[in-house]
């Protein structure tokens, strides 16, 4: 949705407002994909317009005045609603709401590394607005990105201290699994059940990076496309490619939920040696292949914490 004439002139009288209140403010630079962008040192008015980008501001303490819906839904995500109450949404994963977002006359703009730079353009005429440099689909690029919502907030040396709390946790969780389980008893496979049918979730996206960092071996089927994050929806046929020693099975919302309530009544799935077993994990979706950032490690961490108290004798 594009800004009408009023609305921009409002945004921009405001946006001057706030300049010649704070002009005597220190600031700092943060180097971004779009160029060095300068930043207030004391920003109040957040807007996050990512999934991490919220996670990464919640876990320093600042609550955006705005935030996007997560995939699927028409809220955040449910494991930081709790944290995110009075946060007004700003458009979807999919697309911004500009003249909700400049109705918060932010003072700085935390967006996704994928932003096109036209609506670039558009968002940094009503403030600052970081986007981070992504570094593509590789292990851990979401601390990467973190870092660079941290420098932005002027909270780099916290969200340190909050990362290495992160990998302490994984590393403990390792050392007792790799423990217990032989590394053929290690296979993961992290698959969303959409109303099509499954997709098989990449390796190298945020979620299996924080499961492999806890010792269990990744297994994508061999069906994901060179730098996408997931697979396109498998048939009931060739259901097997997910049967690894464990399956990681997430929905998004009640859709998803459905078609798989409907799938479990099949063959194909009950065949499953994961089924039988007893080690499909349902996980949930919003969280699992759809978040990012500190928080969203924590919560993950704690279902396999679960997972090891109840299924891992």
């Amino acid at each position: 949705m594009l800004l009408n004439r009023p609305s921009i002139k409002k945004v921009l009288l405001c946006a001057c407002l706030s300049a010649s209140v704070s002009a005597f403010a220190s600031e700092h630079s943060v180097t971004t994909k779009y160029g060095e962008v300068k930043v207030n040192d004391d920003v109040k008015r957040i807007v996050t317009l990512s999934e991490d980008a919220l996670d990464s501001a919640i876990a320093l303490g600042v609550k955006p005045l705005g935030a996007i819906a997560t995939r699927g839904g028409d809220s955040v995500a449910e494991y930081i609603q709790e944290r995110t109450s009075g946060v007004n949404m700003v458009g979807t994963s999919r697309q911004n709401n500009l003249e909700a977002i400049a109705a918060q006359r932010p003072d700085l703009i935390l967006a996704s590394a994928y932003l096109p730079q036209d609506q670039y353009n558009i968002l940094s005429k009503i403030a600052p607005t970081v986007v981070p440099i992504s570094p593509g689909m590789v292990s851990d690029s979401w601390i990467s990105v973190a870092k660079v919502y941290a420098q932005a907030l002027n909270k780099s040396d916290q969200m340190d201290e909050i990362l290495s709390d992160i990998k302490d946790r994984e590393n403990a969780l390792k050392e007792v699994i790799t423990n217990r389980l032989s590394k053929n008893e290690r296979s993961a496979t992290l698959a969303r059940w959409m109303p099509q049918g499954p997709i098989v979730m990449s390796s190298q996206i945020f979620s299996t990076d924080v499961l492999a960092a806890t010792g269990f071996i990744i297994n994508d089927a061999g069906v994901i496309k060179e730098g996408r994050p997931h697979s396109s929806p498998l048939s009931l046929e060739n259901l097997t490619k997910v049967d690894s020693a464990w399956l990681f099975l997430a929905t998004l919302n009640s859709e998803g939920k459905d078609a798989l309530e409907a799938a479990k009544t099949s063959p194909s799935f009950s065949r499953l040696n994961v089924v039988k077993e007893d080690k499909v994990i349902a996980v949930n979706g919003q969280l699992w292949t759809s978040a990012a950032g500190p928080l969203a490690a924590h919560a993950i961490l704690d279902d396999i914490q679960t997972v090891f108290d109840q299924k891992i004798k």
